[in-house]
This record gives C-alpha cells, structure tokens and sequence, in this order.
C-alpha cells in the first residue's frame, strides 16, 4: 500500500470537450487509495471516497454510497497516512485556503487536505447528470444544483496541486464536502469553519492512468487554452 503517491485515473481535461463516459470501476480505483473525489459516468454528481468508501452526491441532494461495478471517467485517491494536523478554527474558505497553501508552502507541491469538524456554514454544488450527446463540461455545468447547510458536521476532502498541472487536474484547491450524517455534500463552493482538525499529506509522486482503450478519448483533439479557461469557469 503506498501513501507516498496520488493516483488519478484520466484528467479533468478530458471532462472539457465532454468526455463522460466511465472508464474505472470504482471497485478498481478503490485499489489504488482509499480517500479521494471524482464524479461517475456521465458527469453524474461529485464522488466523495472517504475510509474506503465510495459515496455519490447527487443532484438531488441525496447521498448514496456507490457500488464497485459503477465507472467513473475522472477520479483521485490517496491511501491516507497524513504527515501534519493542526487545529482550524473561524476560517472562511479563502482565508483557509491563503493560511493553509502559505504556512505549509504547497505552491509547488501536490497535497491531499482533510478537515474534520464543525463548519458554521456549507456551500456545495452538484454537476447535474448528463445524456449522450454529451455538451461540454462549460455548458453541462452552466447551470447546477446548489445546497447549503448551517452549524453541520463533517469532512472537507481534496487536493491542492501546482498550477504548472492545471489540465491534467485543478490547479491550486478541489475540495469536496460530506456531512457526518450523509444529508449535504459535494462540490464546495464555500464554508467557513467554527472548529475542526486539518489533516496534510504532501506526495512527491502524481501518478495517471490514461484511458487509452476508449475510442474517444484517443480520437479528441485537445486544446490547452480552452482547458484552462474552462476550469477556471466549472471547477472554481
């Protein structure tokens, strides 16, 4: 079991032009880590993989945990061994962010982070499930479900990567959100902490897995600009 190294199955960048379709069962990415986020086949939510558990929120705001036949086009996990903890107390998601990539000096690193706690309130959003013809991830999420909740238990769990990777996956911060008692989470788009424990794991080591054996994805002409651009718009 290795925890020195992220394992990502395809890049965000490949969720651009719409390439949905799964191509990882999570009984096989489960493999490779045991705490992570990603999203199923077809755009269909935000995946959330915490102690081993897979767990979809849906665009309904239901949460469900998923089964290790579902696919997934766009996943990272970790084996979770964390190397730094620290307390977190009365911290808005930007002051967070700034606090935690300038005191454990991450611009240049790839780290999993984890909070554990009590957040006075809770921002998410869900990628809504989409159809062939698939549109575009800026299109597909153009328009997404949001859900919030106040004085609400529960873990933060992402990534912090360099912005030289941005494409391959988010450059800066990718959190996801699940509530202790499975009624809220997702993409976040906001929080503020009231008392919680943050947990880091710095990797030297960023591992991808390619789908190299579906036809679309080996047919796509990728764009870099329009990548970024498309990030920037649907992942912040």
């Amino acid at each position: 079991m290795a925890t020195n190294q992220i394992f990502q199955h395809g890049t965000l960048g490949l969720l651009v032009p719409g390439l949905y379709d799964g191509t990882i069962t999570a009984g096989d990415l489960l493999k490779h880590g045991d705490t992570g986020i990603g999203t199923l086949d077809g755009l269909n939510g935000e995946v959330i993989i915490l102690e081993g558990h897979a767990y979809q929120a849906r665009e309904d705001g239901q949460i469900r945990e998923i089964a290790p036949t579902e696919t997934l086009p766009f996943a990272s996990v970790h084996f979770e061994a964390p190397q730094q903890t620290a307390e977190a107390h009365q911290l808005t998601m930007t002051d967070f962010q700034t606090q935690v990539a300038d005191e454990y000096q991450l611009a240049n690193v790839f780290a999993a982070v984890r909070v554990d706690g009590r957040f006075k309130q809770v921002k998410t959003r869900v990628a809504p499930h989409q159809t062939k013809p698939y549109k575009t991830l800026v299109d597909a999420t153009a328009t997404q479900p949001e859900f919030e909740g106040t004085n609400v238990k529960g873990t933060i769990i992402g990534y912090f990567a360099p912005h030289l990777f941005q494409g391959a996956t988010v450059g800066g911060f990718h959190l996801h959100f699940l509530s202790a008692d499975h009624q809220l989470g997702g993409h976040l788009l906001g929080f503020e902490i009231d008392q919680a424990k943050l947990s880091l794991q710095k990797f030297a080591d960023f591992q991808v897995h390619l789908p190299i054996e579906n036809g679309d994805y080996l047919a796509e002409k990728f764009d870099n600009d329009t990548i970024d651009s498309a990030i920037n718009k649907a992942e912040r």
